[in-house]
């Protein structure tokens, strides 16, 4: 039977990271240069068999940009809250609607700057961060922020490491 001085020792909260790319400028040159690509190659034929298909440069451009964008992504490092940080938060965010759990405006930017650990922000920080942020990269970082402290951890199964892994073994 496990002595629960050594489980606890043993124990650490939930993780997660969420990566964002900040780098919208570099989204859009992507998305253009797509289209170009796109129209291009639905124009193009060859004139002879030695012909260049002006594709490629367009695709490394598309490469290049790319590049870019990784370079611009940045990770949020998120840890669950203990159980009376996440009790006194909810307290300190009331719901003014009976049917939900807390409010919805202030309590989620306050959930994010408690549980993002790396980089660490205040909750205007937060907010400022919003500004620059999309409706889809809020949502991600704030859902994020109420899994890490709200979904069950279980140990994942993956498809890819798994038919790696199979490949290497001859499926045995």
């Amino acid at each position: 039977m496990p002595d629960i001085s050594e489980i606890l020792k043993r124990a650490k909260p939930r993780e997660r990271s969420v990566f964002l790319c900040l780098a919208g400028d570099e989204a859009a040159e992507v998305e253009r240069l797509e289209r170009q690509l796109a129209e291009l190659s639905d124009t193009w034929a060859p004139a002879s068999l030695g012909a260049t298909n002006p594709g490629e440069k367009l695709a490394k451009q598309i490469k290049a940009a790319r590049e870019r964008m990784r370079k611009g992504e940045v990770e949020f490092k998120l840890r669950a809250l203990g159980d009376k940080t996440w009790s006194d938060l909810v307290a300190a965010h009331p719901s003014k609607n009976k049917n939900e759990a807390w409010d919805p405006q202030t309590f989620p930017k306050a959930l994010l700057s408690q549980c993002c650990v790396d980089p660490v922000m205040t909750a205007d920080q937060v907010t400022e961060l919003f500004e620059v942020l999309n409706e889809g990269q809020r949502n991600e970082l704030m859902q994020a922020a109420y899994d890490v402290n709200a979904e069950a951890t279980s140990v994942p199964f993956s498809v890819s490491a798994s038919a790696i892994l199979s490949s290497l073994t001859a499926g045995k």
